[in-house]
Parts: C-alpha cells; structure tokens; sequence
C-alpha cells in the first residue's frame, strides 16, 4: 500500500470525478447495459464493491476497478461522497469496502509469506469483479482460482477483453500470479468444491482462501457447508481462511439480502477445526489504514462497546458489526 493510504484525501480528492473515456465505448456500454438490465443484487454487488475501489484510489490501486464498476455504480457512489463531505460526516461512503479491501490484501500477503513452501494456491470464493491475480506481486508464486457465476465470470472476461481491444497497451491486462483459472459455479450447490478440484484443484498444496463479501448472502445451511469444506483442508494441507462476517444485527439492514450471521465467528470456527482464529473489527489497528482515525466514528464507538450489546446505547440503533476474521490450520495440528 501507498504513503497516500495512510490518510484521507482532502475535498480537492473527491473533486476529482472524470470517468475513463474507455468506458464509453460501445462494446463496454453494452457489458454495462446487460447487468443493469439482468442482473439480481447478489451479482451487482461485484460492481459495488469495484466502484469503491475506485474512488478510494488514494489507497487501492486496481486499475481496471472503473471499467468494471460502470458508470452507474461509480456515479452513485460519488454522490453519496460528496454528500458526505459537505455534510462533514465522520464516515464516507465506500470506507468499509476500501478498508476491507485493504485488510484482505494485507492478510492475503502476510499468509503467503506464512508458507514454507512458495508454491501455493488462491480460491477467490464469488470473486465477482475481484483483480488481485492481476495486481497483486505477492501472487507470483501463486495458482488463483476464481469460483462464481458463469454469467459474472463471463462479464468480467468480456470487460477487460473490450479494454484490451481499445487499447495500445497490451500490458494492462497481464496476469501477475503465475496462474489464473475460473472456475463456473454457485457455491450455493454442493458441487462447486468439486468442479473446483476438476479444475486444477490440488487439495495438498498449501491454500489461502478468501471469502469477501459473500457468506452473509448465503442461508446458514449453505455458509455453514463452505466453512466445513474449507476447515476439512487443514487436515491435508496449511490453510489459511479470510473471510468477513456481519452479525445478527447487520443482516436487518437488508432482511431480504444478507441472511447467515454470527456474532461469535472466533468461536464458530474452531468448532470446524480450525486451530488459529484471530477476529478483528473495522477501525482495530490492523483494519482502518489511516481511513478511519476518527475516535467518534461509528466504527470505533462500536469497538468500545462489548459485543454482547445488541443495541447503541447512545441512539437506541442496532449495534451493526462487520469481522474481519483470520483462521488457519495445519495437518500436524489437526485433530481427529
């Protein structure tokens, strides 16, 4: 990460609002106007979470971020900034996945560094409009799979396919990790691990997987059945799972939308088998960056208050919590 993360940016930052002129070309408006038109919540969600990505560019870099969000999401998402800056609030729109981004990152980096082997693999689970096989150096040594939806899957390629097309340079799009395989599936399905090992999937080999931004959308049932899978891995290889978590009263801000919760993840996974859990909360010092400085912030009020209270005893609202939580496991340290 940059010097310039470790900041906010001043009004002049957020002033600057030009979209790529690539993003007007027709091939993309077309990518655009198919997810605008067919997509559900769950799958636009990707976009969202790019647009942030983008106009927290201060502190990420993913240079492909813009093209992938769209217009319409990188629009709204500026007006919600630019709001909150004259309105002088103490949290921007868009910190919390800028934040996360940066924790995955940092996490995701340190885990490789972990092994003693440098051969490893990534499961990016719902990648969605995720860029880290292209932007991240600490993947060289690494074979990255991408699981989501065919459709996303096939957007993403279309996308950075166009821009390549349109472009002079024909580097923007390389791959930095030393492999990257998509792998087509619904992880909501009790097949997806397998069309994943059908892949190239090697279950012995040492494995960071990244679960941002999609357990919530899943029903307990089928989170549930994720993390087993994944836990079941420490027994055959070091594994490393990243993976954010809302609790119950998260999931109230959209019923209809997020759906599995826990309150207690660093409790959860160990009952799975996972030897190592470390749970952090947006603001910790190993999750703000220098985007979250400011002690009244929601963020670091919720930190101050014990995770037993359900309700902000300062407003009467929902004591609204995303982890960041960090499990691992190893063959010699599993038991049976």
């Amino acid at each position: 990460m940059s010097s310039q993360g470790t900041c906010l940016p001043d009004d002049s930052m957020w002033q600057e609002f030009k979209l790529p002129e690539l993003l007007f070309s027709d091939a993309i408006k077309q990518q655009h106007a198919t997810i605008e038109n067919e997509w559900d919540s769950l799958r636009r969600s990707a976009c969202q979470t790019a647009a942030a990505r983008a106009l927290w560019k201060h502190a990420i870099h993913d240079p492909f971020a813009e093209l992938l969000a769209g217009e319409t999401y990188l629009r709204s998402l500026y007006e919600k900034i630019k709001n909150d800056r004259l309105n002088n609030a103490r949290e921007i729109s868009g910190v919390i996945l800028a934040v996360r981004t940066l924790w995955f990152d940092t996490k995701l980096e340190a885990a490789l560094n972990s092994f003693k082997s440098k051969e490893s693999q990534l499961v990016l689970l719902g990648a969605g409009m995720d860029m880290r096989a292209y932007r991240l150096s600490c993947l060289r040594e690494s074979d990255v799979f991408e699981i989501d939806f065919p459709e996303v899957l096939q957007k993403k390629t279309n996308i950075l396919q166009a821009a390549l097309d349109s472009s002079k340079d024909h580097q923007t799009t390389k791959v930095m990790a030393k492999s990257l395989t998509k792998v087509a599936a619904d992880v909501r399905d009790d097949d997806w691990f397998k069309k994943l090992q059908m892949a190239g999937f090697v279950p012995q080999k040492n494995t960071v997987w990244i679960l941002e931004g999609i357990l919530y959308y899943l029903s307990h049932s089928q989170a549930m059945q994720v993390l087993k899978i994944i836990a079941d891995s420490c027994a055959l290889a070091h594994t490393v799972l990243l993976a954010d978590f809302m609790n119950e009263s998260s999931t109230t801000l959209s019923s209809s939308i997020f759906h599995f919760y826990s309150d207690w993840p660093d409790q959860l996974l160990p009952s799975l088998g996972f030897t190592h859990v470390a749970l952090s909360q947006l603001g910790d010092p190993d999750a703000h960056f220098g985007l979250m400085n400011d002690p009244l912030s929601l963020f670091n009020k919720l930190r101050r208050l014990p995770r037993t209270v359900q309700t902000n005893p300062d407003d009467g609202t929902p004591c609204c919590r995303l982890y960041l939580v960090q499990a691992s496991g190893s063959p010699k340290h599993t038991t049976s």
